[in-house]
């Protein structure tokens, strides 16, 4: 796949149906404050990876009208109850309208709960992240995915994800044997890769076939013809493909050897009946 339009095609491949949720469009609730103190990004690295992930998948989900994707604002999630609420990095919304633009989410107002939940981990928050934020968001709030991820590469690395099952159990999501985590509520893989002129170890969405969705400045190259999508690739996607390769090719070799067998076995029942009718 080197083209524009071959991406274009498997987008409309993979692209998930959601349903329509069954509130309305809620851009703001007097009472439900849209703000606070907090700055948008923890660091310079958490700046670099909320944006490239907010328009990587904004880029990507933006021929399905139904999906919103929010950065760093509110989640209300409790009527009523203002301190009932949750600001996650990149949060997906799937069912409702895309525009207007909206000073928080109202769950209850809009019939709909975010499905995935992108948190991006950072000194003073990461034990609570990765114990009690899981039970909250998969249990009380009722998000399907949550995933936590370290993006400053001088920090150790951590990728995890978790799932709650419809009978509301949460389960660890198991990495690939390549380190990635696989989505299933948005039909996505998702790998991290150190990019050393940064120091930031990039976490980035994929198609199920391992098809990079590219960045904003890919595909401004893309498009100026200056790159091709082989040269997206990252090398655990072109090890994987050459492992596809090989085992696309034991595949045949094994199917041939079956089909030589199968003749082989056919031109000797065909002799011995030959012989026997002299």
């Amino acid at each position: 796949m080197n083209t524009i339009t071959d991406f274009e095609i498997k987008q409309r491949k993979y692209m998930p149906i959601f349903p329509k949720a069954t509130g309305k469009t809620t851009s703001r609730l007097e009472g439900y404050p849209g703000e606070d103190d907090e700055p948008m990004a923890a660091t310079g690295f958490h700046g670099v990876q909320i944006t490239t992930t907010y328009l990587q998948l904004e880029g990507y989900f933006e021929i399905n009208k139904l999906v919103l994707i929010g950065v760093d604002s509110f989640i209300y999630y409790c009527e009523g109850d203002i301190t009932k609420r949750v600001a996650p990095d990149i949060y997906i919304a799937v069912g409702v309208q895309k525009y207007p633009l909206r000073r928080s989410f109202y769950t209850w107002a809009e019939g709909a709960v975010p499905i995935a939940v992108i948190q991006f981990l950072t000194d003073e928050t990461e034990h609570k992240d990765q114990h009690e934020m899981v039970t909250l968001y998969l249990n009380e709030i009722g998000v399907q995915e949550y995933f936590v991820h370290q993006p400053e590469m001088e920090r150790p690395p951590v990728f995890r994800g978790w799932r709650r099952s419809p009978t509301g159990d949460i389960a660890e999501i198991t990495q690939h044997t390549q380190g990635g985590l696989f989505s299933e509520a948005l039909n996505l893989w998702f790998r991290w890769e150190n990019q050393y002129d940064s120091h930031v170890r990039l976490l980035r969405p994929y198609l199920p076939d391992g098809t990079p969705i590219a960045t904003s400045m890919e595909n401004h190259h893309l498009k100026m013809g200056l790159i091709r999508f082989s040269e997206v690739e990252t090398p655990w996607l072109k090890e994987a493909r050459r492992q596809q390769i090989v085992a696309e090719k034991a595949i045949a070799q094994a199917m041939r050897r079956h089909e030589l067998r199968t003749e082989i076995e056919r031109l000797r029942k065909e002799l011995a009946n030959q012989q026997n009718e002299k």
